[in-house]
Protein backbone atom coordinates (compact mmCIF):
# COMPACT_ATOMS: atom_id res chain seq x y z
CA UNK A 1 0.00 0.00 0.00
CA UNK A 2 1.42 3.57 -0.73
CA UNK A 3 1.32 6.44 1.71
CA UNK A 4 -1.35 8.87 1.20
CA UNK A 5 -0.87 11.00 4.31
CA UNK A 6 2.36 11.73 6.30
CA UNK A 7 2.66 13.68 9.13
CA UNK A 8 5.87 14.54 10.96
CA UNK A 9 7.10 16.63 13.77
CA UNK A 10 3.34 17.37 14.84
CA UNK A 11 2.77 19.95 17.99
CA UNK A 12 -0.42 21.79 19.07
CA UNK A 13 0.12 24.20 22.45
CA UNK A 14 -2.35 26.31 24.11
CA UNK A 15 -0.62 29.22 25.51
CA UNK A 16 1.67 27.90 27.56
CA UNK A 17 0.27 24.17 27.48
CA UNK A 18 1.77 21.84 24.82
CA UNK A 19 -1.17 18.96 24.43
CA UNK A 20 0.48 17.38 21.46
CA UNK A 21 4.10 17.14 20.82
CA UNK A 22 6.30 16.23 18.25
CA UNK A 23 4.24 12.73 16.78
CA UNK A 24 4.92 11.38 13.43
CA UNK A 25 1.85 9.46 12.15
CA UNK A 26 1.30 8.09 8.83
CA UNK A 27 -1.83 6.57 6.92
CA UNK A 28 -1.37 4.28 3.78
CA UNK A 29 -3.99 4.37 0.95
CA UNK A 30 -6.58 1.40 1.75
CA UNK A 31 -5.86 1.07 5.04
CA UNK A 32 -8.00 1.46 8.39
CA UNK A 33 -5.42 2.86 11.09
CA UNK A 34 -6.52 2.94 14.94
CA UNK A 35 -5.25 5.84 16.67
CA UNK A 36 -5.29 4.86 20.46
CA UNK A 37 -4.66 6.45 23.43
CA UNK A 38 -6.69 7.65 27.30
CA UNK A 39 -8.44 10.79 27.12
CA UNK A 40 -6.15 13.59 26.47
CA UNK A 41 -3.43 12.01 24.88
CA UNK A 42 -4.23 14.09 22.18
CA UNK A 43 -5.78 11.90 19.51
CA UNK A 44 -8.65 14.42 18.60
CA UNK A 45 -6.56 16.93 18.71
CA UNK A 46 -4.05 15.46 16.04
CA UNK A 47 -7.04 14.41 13.43
CA UNK A 48 -8.43 17.77 14.13
CA UNK A 49 -5.15 19.62 12.08
CA UNK A 50 -5.32 16.97 9.76
CA UNK A 51 -9.01 17.87 8.96
CA UNK A 52 -8.68 22.02 9.11
CA UNK A 53 -10.19 22.48 12.18
CA UNK A 54 -7.48 23.51 14.71
CA UNK A 55 -3.87 25.75 13.36
CA UNK A 56 -0.72 23.65 13.89
CA UNK A 57 1.66 24.95 16.36
CA UNK A 58 4.64 22.70 14.35
CA UNK A 59 5.50 20.27 12.35
CA UNK A 60 4.23 19.44 8.54
CA UNK A 61 1.96 17.52 6.19
CA UNK A 62 2.00 15.86 2.91
CA UNK A 63 -1.26 14.30 1.20
CA UNK A 64 -0.68 12.02 -1.60
CA UNK A 65 3.21 12.97 -1.80
CA UNK A 66 2.03 16.83 -1.86
CA UNK A 67 2.67 19.21 0.51
CA UNK A 68 -1.01 19.85 2.85
CA UNK A 69 -1.94 22.87 5.26
CA UNK A 70 -5.51 23.17 5.41
CA UNK A 71 -6.24 26.81 6.49
CA UNK A 72 -9.85 25.18 7.54
CA UNK A 73 -12.19 22.45 7.18
CA UNK A 74 -13.46 23.71 3.30
CA UNK A 75 -10.48 23.20 2.68
CA UNK A 76 -9.30 20.20 3.93
CA UNK A 77 -12.66 18.50 2.48
CA UNK A 78 -11.69 20.04 -0.82
CA UNK A 79 -8.80 18.31 -0.67
CA UNK A 80 -10.61 14.89 0.07
CA UNK A 81 -10.46 14.83 3.90
CA UNK A 82 -13.35 14.11 5.71
CA UNK A 83 -13.94 14.02 9.72
CA UNK A 84 -16.97 12.34 11.72
CA UNK A 85 -16.10 13.78 15.05
CA UNK A 86 -16.87 12.30 18.65
CA UNK A 87 -19.27 15.25 19.48
CA UNK A 88 -22.00 15.89 16.87
CA UNK A 89 -22.11 18.72 14.21
CA UNK A 90 -25.86 18.53 13.08
CA UNK A 91 -28.44 21.35 13.01
CA UNK A 92 -30.84 20.30 15.10
CA UNK A 93 -33.29 22.42 13.58
CA UNK A 94 -32.92 21.37 10.33
CA UNK A 95 -33.85 18.29 8.47
CA UNK A 96 -32.28 15.20 7.58
CA UNK A 97 -31.50 16.31 4.21
CA UNK A 98 -30.23 20.03 4.79
CA UNK A 99 -27.87 18.71 7.13
CA UNK A 100 -26.40 16.21 4.86
CA UNK A 101 -26.01 18.68 2.21
CA UNK A 102 -25.82 21.97 4.15
CA UNK A 103 -22.56 22.80 2.17
CA UNK A 104 -23.84 21.77 -1.25
CA UNK A 105 -27.85 22.39 -0.93
CA UNK A 106 -28.62 22.05 -4.87
CA UNK A 107 -30.26 25.29 -6.39
CA UNK A 108 -31.03 27.38 -9.22
CA UNK A 109 -30.95 30.87 -9.96
CA UNK A 110 -30.20 30.94 -6.36
CA UNK A 111 -33.51 29.21 -5.31
CA UNK A 112 -32.92 25.36 -3.47
CA UNK A 113 -34.38 22.37 -5.01
CA UNK A 114 -35.86 20.70 -2.44
CA UNK A 115 -37.03 17.75 -4.61
CA UNK A 116 -33.13 17.22 -5.84
CA UNK A 117 -31.99 17.86 -2.80
CA UNK A 118 -34.33 14.85 -0.45
CA UNK A 119 -33.50 12.74 -3.77
CA UNK A 120 -29.67 13.07 -3.07
CA UNK A 121 -30.52 12.78 0.70
CA UNK A 122 -32.19 9.53 0.27
CA UNK A 123 -29.57 7.83 -1.86
CA UNK A 124 -26.94 8.68 0.91
CA UNK A 125 -29.00 7.25 3.94
CA UNK A 126 -29.69 4.23 1.78
CA UNK A 127 -25.70 3.62 0.97
CA UNK A 128 -25.82 2.67 4.67
CA UNK A 129 -28.65 1.48 5.28
CA UNK A 130 -30.72 3.73 6.74
CA UNK A 131 -34.48 3.12 4.83
CA UNK A 132 -35.68 3.87 8.14
CA UNK A 133 -34.81 7.85 8.42
CA UNK A 134 -37.00 9.96 6.65
CA UNK A 135 -34.55 12.89 4.78
CA UNK A 136 -37.38 15.64 6.22
CA UNK A 137 -37.25 14.64 9.63
CA UNK A 138 -36.24 17.38 11.78
CA UNK A 139 -32.65 15.97 13.25
CA UNK A 140 -32.98 17.36 16.76
CA UNK A 141 -36.03 14.87 16.83
CA UNK A 142 -33.71 12.08 16.04
CA UNK A 143 -31.94 9.51 19.00
CA UNK A 144 -28.08 10.24 18.92
CA UNK A 145 -27.12 6.81 17.69
CA UNK A 146 -29.05 8.11 14.33
CA UNK A 147 -28.09 11.68 14.33
CA UNK A 148 -24.57 9.76 14.77
CA UNK A 149 -25.76 7.66 11.48
CA UNK A 150 -26.70 10.78 9.84
CA UNK A 151 -23.20 12.25 10.36
CA UNK A 152 -21.09 9.42 8.84
CA UNK A 153 -23.45 9.25 6.14
CA UNK A 154 -22.75 13.50 5.35
CA UNK A 155 -18.81 12.47 5.45
CA UNK A 156 -19.49 9.10 3.24
CA UNK A 157 -21.50 11.51 0.66
CA UNK A 158 -18.52 13.62 -0.10
CA UNK A 159 -14.90 13.51 -2.42
CA UNK A 160 -13.08 11.27 0.34
CA UNK A 161 -9.16 10.53 -0.12
CA UNK A 162 -8.86 10.58 4.03
CA UNK A 163 -11.85 9.41 6.32
CA UNK A 164 -11.25 10.36 10.27
CA UNK A 165 -13.93 8.72 12.72
CA UNK A 166 -13.98 9.89 16.32
CA UNK A 167 -15.66 7.20 18.11
CA UNK A 168 -18.05 6.61 15.40
CA UNK A 169 -19.70 3.64 16.89
CA UNK A 170 -20.29 4.87 20.77
CA UNK A 171 -23.93 5.41 20.17
CA UNK A 172 -24.75 2.86 17.56
CA UNK A 173 -26.73 -0.17 18.39
CA UNK A 174 -25.15 -3.84 17.01
CA UNK A 175 -26.87 -3.38 13.76
CA UNK A 176 -25.68 0.26 13.10
CA UNK A 177 -22.35 -0.99 14.00
CA UNK A 178 -22.23 -3.56 11.64
CA UNK A 179 -23.35 -1.72 8.90
CA UNK A 180 -20.72 0.95 9.51
CA UNK A 181 -18.08 -1.63 9.14
CA UNK A 182 -19.02 -3.46 5.84
CA UNK A 183 -18.92 0.99 4.32
CA UNK A 184 -15.37 0.83 5.98
CA UNK A 185 -14.54 -2.43 4.36
CA UNK A 186 -15.86 -1.32 0.85
CA UNK A 187 -14.31 1.99 1.17
CA UNK A 188 -11.03 0.18 1.61
CA UNK A 189 -11.14 -2.00 -0.76
CA UNK A 190 -11.39 1.98 -2.92
CA UNK A 191 -8.25 3.07 -1.52
CA UNK A 192 -9.35 5.29 0.90
CA UNK A 193 -7.28 5.66 3.72
CA UNK A 194 -9.34 5.86 7.46
CA UNK A 195 -8.16 7.15 10.66
CA UNK A 196 -10.42 5.47 13.70
CA UNK A 197 -10.26 6.24 17.16
CA UNK A 198 -12.07 4.26 19.41
CA UNK A 199 -12.18 3.22 23.16
CA UNK A 200 -13.87 -0.08 21.93
CA UNK A 201 -10.79 -2.15 21.23
CA UNK A 202 -11.95 -5.45 20.30
CA UNK A 203 -13.25 -3.34 17.38
CA UNK A 204 -9.88 -2.34 17.13
CA UNK A 205 -8.56 -5.66 16.81
CA UNK A 206 -11.33 -6.83 14.26
CA UNK A 207 -11.02 -3.74 11.68
CA UNK A 208 -7.97 -2.03 12.19
CA UNK A 209 -4.50 -3.17 9.56
CA UNK A 210 -2.39 -1.32 12.07
CA UNK A 211 -2.36 0.82 15.47
CA UNK A 212 -0.70 3.86 16.69
CA UNK A 213 -0.80 4.76 20.39
CA UNK A 214 -0.35 8.34 21.73
CA UNK A 215 0.54 9.08 26.15
CA UNK A 216 -0.30 12.78 27.24
CA UNK A 217 0.66 13.87 23.61
CA UNK A 218 3.45 12.04 22.32
CA UNK A 219 3.87 8.87 20.06
CA UNK A 220 4.32 6.11 21.74
CA UNK A 221 4.10 3.11 19.18
CA UNK A 222 2.67 2.23 15.94
CA UNK A 223 2.19 -1.44 14.88
CA UNK A 224 0.15 -3.90 12.79
CA UNK A 225 -2.73 -4.57 14.80
CA UNK A 226 -2.05 -8.24 14.83
CA UNK A 227 0.81 -8.35 16.37
CA UNK A 228 -0.82 -6.70 19.19
CA UNK A 229 -2.97 -8.04 22.19
CA UNK A 230 -5.77 -5.49 23.85
CA UNK A 231 -4.19 -6.26 27.53
CA UNK A 232 -1.02 -4.35 25.26
CA UNK A 233 -2.99 -1.63 23.86
CA UNK A 234 -3.97 -0.88 27.31
CA UNK A 235 -0.78 -0.99 29.35
CA UNK A 236 0.80 1.06 26.42
CA UNK A 237 -2.25 3.84 26.49
CA UNK A 238 -1.62 3.96 30.66
CA UNK A 239 1.94 3.56 31.06
CA UNK A 240 1.10 0.45 32.99
CA UNK A 241 -1.33 -1.60 34.62
CA UNK A 242 -4.82 0.53 34.44
CA UNK A 243 -7.45 -2.46 33.91
CA UNK A 244 -11.09 -1.45 34.36
CA UNK A 245 -12.29 -1.82 37.77
CA UNK A 246 -14.03 -4.34 38.97
CA UNK A 247 -17.27 -4.71 40.97
CA UNK A 248 -17.49 -7.54 43.33
CA UNK A 249 -20.24 -10.10 42.24
CA UNK A 250 -21.37 -9.85 46.60
CA UNK A 251 -24.89 -8.53 47.08
CA UNK A 252 -24.60 -5.00 48.62
CA UNK A 253 -26.83 -4.41 52.12
CA UNK A 254 -29.86 -3.14 50.14
CA UNK A 255 -32.36 -1.17 51.64
CA UNK A 256 -35.68 -2.53 52.07
CA UNK A 257 -37.98 -3.46 49.26
CA UNK A 258 -41.02 -1.39 50.02
CA UNK A 259 -39.27 1.14 50.94
CA UNK A 260 -37.93 2.57 47.98
CA UNK A 261 -35.80 5.77 47.03
CA UNK A 262 -37.55 6.21 43.47
CA UNK A 263 -40.40 4.97 42.24
CA UNK A 264 -41.91 5.43 38.60
CA UNK A 265 -45.12 3.93 38.23
CA UNK A 266 -47.11 3.36 34.75
CA UNK A 267 -45.23 6.15 32.89
CA UNK A 268 -46.14 7.20 29.44
CA UNK A 269 -44.32 9.82 27.32
CA UNK A 270 -43.64 9.27 23.51
CA UNK A 271 -42.20 5.74 22.86
CA UNK A 272 -42.16 5.29 26.25
CA UNK A 273 -45.42 3.34 26.95
CA UNK A 274 -46.82 2.27 30.55
CA UNK A 275 -42.87 2.01 32.38
CA UNK A 276 -43.40 1.01 35.83
CA UNK A 277 -40.05 0.14 38.56
CA UNK A 278 -38.35 0.85 42.19
CA UNK A 279 -34.83 1.20 42.97
CA UNK A 280 -34.16 0.80 46.77
CA UNK A 281 -31.61 2.60 48.67
CA UNK A 282 -28.02 1.88 47.08
CA UNK A 283 -29.31 -0.34 44.36
CA UNK A 284 -27.57 0.46 40.86
CA UNK A 285 -30.18 -0.43 38.51
CA UNK A 286 -29.92 -0.60 34.77
CA UNK A 287 -31.91 0.42 31.85
CA UNK A 288 -31.15 -0.91 28.42
CA UNK A 289 -32.78 -2.00 25.23
CA UNK A 290 -31.93 -1.14 20.91
CA UNK A 291 -31.60 2.63 19.85
CA UNK A 292 -34.98 3.78 19.42
CA UNK A 293 -36.22 1.59 22.58
CA UNK A 294 -36.79 4.95 24.35
CA UNK A 295 -34.14 4.60 26.96
CA UNK A 296 -32.77 8.12 26.74
CA UNK A 297 -36.40 9.05 26.45
CA UNK A 298 -37.56 7.00 29.67
CA UNK A 299 -34.82 9.23 31.59
CA UNK A 300 -36.08 12.57 29.92
CA UNK A 301 -39.50 12.10 31.21
CA UNK A 302 -38.41 10.91 34.85
CA UNK A 303 -36.06 14.21 34.82
CA UNK A 304 -39.12 16.72 33.71
CA UNK A 305 -36.90 16.97 30.49
CA UNK A 306 -40.11 16.05 28.40
CA UNK A 307 -43.74 16.13 29.96
CA UNK A 308 -44.92 12.95 30.69
CA UNK A 309 -48.79 12.14 29.24
CA UNK A 310 -49.78 10.12 31.89
CA UNK A 311 -47.63 8.39 35.19
CA UNK A 312 -46.02 9.56 38.11
CA UNK A 313 -42.49 9.72 39.94
CA UNK A 314 -42.06 9.26 43.70
CA UNK A 315 -38.85 9.90 45.23
CA UNK A 316 -38.23 8.79 48.41
CA UNK A 317 -41.01 9.55 50.45
CA UNK A 318 -42.46 12.72 48.46
CA UNK A 319 -45.77 12.97 47.58
CA UNK A 320 -45.72 11.09 43.93
CA UNK A 321 -45.70 13.65 40.91
CA UNK A 322 -44.79 14.23 37.26
CA UNK A 323 -41.90 16.56 36.90
CA UNK A 324 -42.79 19.48 34.24
CA UNK A 325 -39.27 21.17 34.62
CA UNK A 326 -36.18 19.55 35.38
CA UNK A 327 -35.27 22.60 37.52
CA UNK A 328 -38.74 20.78 40.11
CA UNK A 329 -36.80 17.47 39.65
CA UNK A 330 -33.61 19.02 41.00
CA UNK A 331 -35.12 20.22 43.89
CA UNK A 332 -37.40 16.96 44.45
CA UNK A 333 -33.92 14.86 45.05
CA UNK A 334 -33.08 13.96 41.28
CA UNK A 335 -29.78 14.51 39.50
CA UNK A 336 -29.55 13.71 35.93
CA UNK A 337 -26.00 13.19 33.80
CA UNK A 338 -27.62 13.44 30.36
CA UNK A 339 -25.70 11.78 27.20
CA UNK A 340 -24.49 14.76 25.12
CA UNK A 341 -22.51 16.60 27.69
CA UNK A 342 -21.62 19.65 25.48
CA UNK A 343 -25.09 20.58 24.41
CA UNK A 344 -26.73 19.51 28.06
CA UNK A 345 -24.34 19.10 30.20
CA UNK A 346 -21.63 21.91 30.63
CA UNK A 347 -21.12 25.44 29.80
CA UNK A 348 -18.03 24.93 27.77
CA UNK A 349 -16.71 28.81 27.63
CA UNK A 350 -16.64 28.76 31.09
CA UNK A 351 -14.33 27.61 33.43
CA UNK A 352 -14.03 24.32 35.44
CA UNK A 353 -15.00 26.26 38.66
CA UNK A 354 -17.77 28.03 37.32
CA UNK A 355 -19.26 24.58 35.80
CA UNK A 356 -18.97 22.59 39.30
CA UNK A 357 -20.63 25.27 40.78
CA UNK A 358 -23.69 25.87 38.48
CA UNK A 359 -25.72 23.69 40.04
CA UNK A 360 -25.63 24.37 43.80
CA UNK A 361 -24.81 28.42 44.04
CA UNK A 362 -26.55 29.09 47.22
CA UNK A 363 -23.27 28.00 48.94
CA UNK A 364 -21.38 29.78 47.31
CA UNK A 365 -23.26 33.37 47.67
CA UNK A 366 -22.74 35.16 51.01
CA UNK A 367 -26.04 36.93 52.84
CA UNK A 368 -25.44 40.06 50.62
CA UNK A 369 -25.48 38.12 46.92
CA UNK A 370 -21.70 38.34 47.01
CA UNK A 371 -20.15 35.16 45.64
CA UNK A 372 -18.02 33.56 48.09
CA UNK A 373 -15.10 32.65 45.34
CA UNK A 374 -12.81 31.08 48.30
CA UNK A 375 -15.75 28.68 48.96
CA UNK A 376 -16.39 28.14 44.78
CA UNK A 377 -12.60 27.49 44.50
CA UNK A 378 -12.21 25.01 47.23
CA UNK A 379 -15.50 23.03 46.39
CA UNK A 380 -14.20 22.49 42.77
CA UNK A 381 -10.49 22.16 43.36
CA UNK A 382 -11.59 18.81 45.88
CA UNK A 383 -13.94 17.57 43.29
CA UNK A 384 -10.92 18.06 40.81
CA UNK A 385 -8.98 15.79 43.30
CA UNK A 386 -11.86 13.53 43.61
CA UNK A 387 -12.51 13.09 39.99
CA UNK A 388 -8.81 12.76 38.40
CA UNK A 389 -9.49 15.16 36.66
CA UNK A 390 -6.80 16.37 34.21
CA UNK A 391 -6.77 20.02 33.86
CA UNK A 392 -3.84 22.87 34.38
CA UNK A 393 -6.16 24.10 37.14
CA UNK A 394 -9.71 24.78 38.10
CA UNK A 395 -9.67 27.88 35.84
CA UNK A 396 -9.17 25.79 32.64
CA UNK A 397 -11.96 26.44 30.42
CA UNK A 398 -14.30 23.38 30.55
CA UNK A 399 -14.11 23.18 26.20
CA UNK A 400 -10.54 22.79 26.21
CA UNK A 401 -10.74 19.70 28.11
CA UNK A 402 -10.71 15.83 26.58
CA UNK A 403 -14.24 14.30 26.02
CA UNK A 404 -13.29 11.94 29.72
CA UNK A 405 -12.65 15.28 31.57
CA UNK A 406 -15.42 16.82 30.86
CA UNK A 407 -17.50 13.90 31.70
CA UNK A 408 -15.90 13.84 34.79
CA UNK A 409 -16.66 17.71 35.50
CA UNK A 410 -20.40 16.84 34.23
CA UNK A 411 -20.10 14.67 37.35
CA UNK A 412 -18.88 16.57 39.60
CA UNK A 413 -21.31 19.48 39.32
CA UNK A 414 -24.13 16.94 40.16
CA UNK A 415 -21.80 15.58 43.87
CA UNK A 416 -21.58 19.01 44.67
CA UNK A 417 -25.05 19.72 44.49
CA UNK A 418 -25.83 16.18 46.20
CA UNK A 419 -28.99 14.15 45.44
CA UNK A 420 -31.15 11.17 46.34
CA UNK A 421 -31.25 9.56 43.06
CA UNK A 422 -28.76 9.96 40.25
CA UNK A 423 -29.63 9.41 36.53
CA UNK A 424 -26.86 8.35 34.40
CA UNK A 425 -27.32 8.37 30.54
CA UNK A 426 -24.28 6.77 28.53
CA UNK A 427 -22.17 7.79 31.10
CA UNK A 428 -19.08 6.61 29.92
CA UNK A 429 -19.56 7.26 26.27
CA UNK A 430 -16.10 8.02 24.31
CA UNK A 431 -14.01 7.97 26.92
CA UNK A 432 -10.97 5.68 28.11
CA UNK A 433 -10.31 3.05 30.33
CA UNK A 434 -8.43 4.91 33.36
CA UNK A 435 -12.01 7.28 33.14
CA UNK A 436 -14.06 5.03 32.80
CA UNK A 437 -12.71 3.39 36.11
CA UNK A 438 -12.89 6.45 38.04
CA UNK A 439 -16.76 6.87 37.13
CA UNK A 440 -17.18 3.19 38.31
CA UNK A 441 -15.40 3.88 41.54
CA UNK A 442 -17.63 7.01 42.10
CA UNK A 443 -21.17 4.97 41.02
CA UNK A 444 -20.32 2.74 43.32
CA UNK A 445 -19.45 5.16 45.81
CA UNK A 446 -22.78 7.12 45.79
CA UNK A 447 -24.79 3.40 46.01
CA UNK A 448 -23.06 2.75 49.10
CA UNK A 449 -23.86 6.12 50.91
CA UNK A 450 -27.24 4.81 50.17
CA UNK A 451 -28.04 7.13 46.86
CA UNK A 452 -30.02 5.36 44.34
CA UNK A 453 -28.35 4.87 40.92
CA UNK A 454 -30.03 4.65 37.69
CA UNK A 455 -27.86 3.94 34.44
CA UNK A 456 -28.78 4.01 30.79
CA UNK A 457 -26.37 2.43 28.43
CA UNK A 458 -25.91 0.26 25.07
CA UNK A 459 -23.02 -0.99 26.47
CA UNK A 460 -23.86 -4.36 28.12
CA UNK A 461 -20.43 -5.17 29.64
CA UNK A 462 -20.62 -1.52 31.73
CA UNK A 463 -24.27 -2.48 32.82
CA UNK A 464 -23.04 -6.28 34.30
CA UNK A 465 -19.96 -4.24 35.83
CA UNK A 466 -21.92 -1.79 37.73
CA UNK A 467 -25.44 -2.86 38.27
CA UNK A 468 -27.68 -4.66 40.55
CA UNK A 469 -30.40 -5.34 38.33
CA UNK A 470 -30.84 -4.82 34.62
CA UNK A 471 -34.15 -3.66 33.25
CA UNK A 472 -34.82 -4.10 29.09
CA UNK A 473 -36.86 -2.01 27.07
CA UNK A 474 -38.46 -3.05 24.06
CA UNK A 475 -40.07 -0.46 21.19
CA UNK A 476 -40.97 1.55 24.53
CA UNK A 477 -42.35 -1.15 26.89
CA UNK A 478 -40.42 -2.43 29.78
CA UNK A 479 -40.36 -6.18 29.25
CA UNK A 480 -38.04 -8.27 31.63
CA UNK A 481 -35.99 -7.32 34.57
CA UNK A 482 -32.53 -9.31 35.59
CA UNK A 483 -30.47 -9.72 38.92
CA UNK A 484 -27.34 -10.84 38.90
CA UNK A 485 -28.00 -14.48 38.83
CA UNK A 486 -30.39 -14.55 35.79
CA UNK A 487 -28.67 -12.30 33.28
CA UNK A 488 -26.56 -12.79 30.38
CA UNK A 489 -26.11 -11.20 27.29
CA UNK A 490 -28.19 -13.52 24.68
CA UNK A 491 -30.86 -13.36 27.73
CA UNK A 492 -31.03 -9.17 27.27
CA UNK A 493 -30.74 -9.41 23.80
CA UNK A 494 -33.41 -12.05 23.45
CA UNK A 495 -35.53 -9.85 25.41
CA UNK A 496 -34.73 -6.66 23.33
CA UNK A 497 -36.36 -8.00 20.98
CA UNK A 498 -39.79 -9.12 22.33
CA UNK A 499 -41.72 -6.39 21.52
CA UNK A 500 -40.89 -6.30 17.72
CA UNK A 501 -41.64 -10.24 17.79
CA UNK A 502 -44.97 -9.57 19.10
CA UNK A 503 -46.21 -6.60 16.88
CA UNK A 504 -44.64 -8.78 13.91
CA UNK A 505 -46.98 -11.88 15.29
CA UNK A 506 -49.93 -9.50 15.56
CA UNK A 507 -49.43 -8.03 12.27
Amino acid sequence: MSELLAVTGMTKRYGSVTVLRDVAFDLKAGEIHALLGANGAGKSTLCKMVAGLTDVSGGQMQLGGEPYAPADKPSAETAGVQIVQQELNLIPTLNVAENLLLTRLPSRFGIVQHGDLHRRARAALDRLGLSDIQTHTQVGRLGVGRQQMVEIATALDRQCRVLILDEPTAALSGSETERLFEQLFRLREQGVGMIYISHRLDEVKRIADRTTVLRDGKWVCTQPTREISTDDMVDLMSGGGTGMATKTASARCLGPADAPVLSVDSLTCGIVQDVSFAVRAGETFGITGLVGSGRTELLRAIFGADPADSGSVTVGNRDATRFSHPADAVVGGLAMVTEDRKQNGLLLDQSIRSNTAINSLAPFFSRCGVVLQQRERTAAQSMCEQMDTRCTGIEQIVGTLSGGNQQKVVVAKWLTRGADVFLFDEPTRGIDVAARRRIYEMIDALASQGKGIVIVSSDLEELFETCDRIAVLSAGRLVRTFDRSGWSEDAILQASFEAHRSDAART
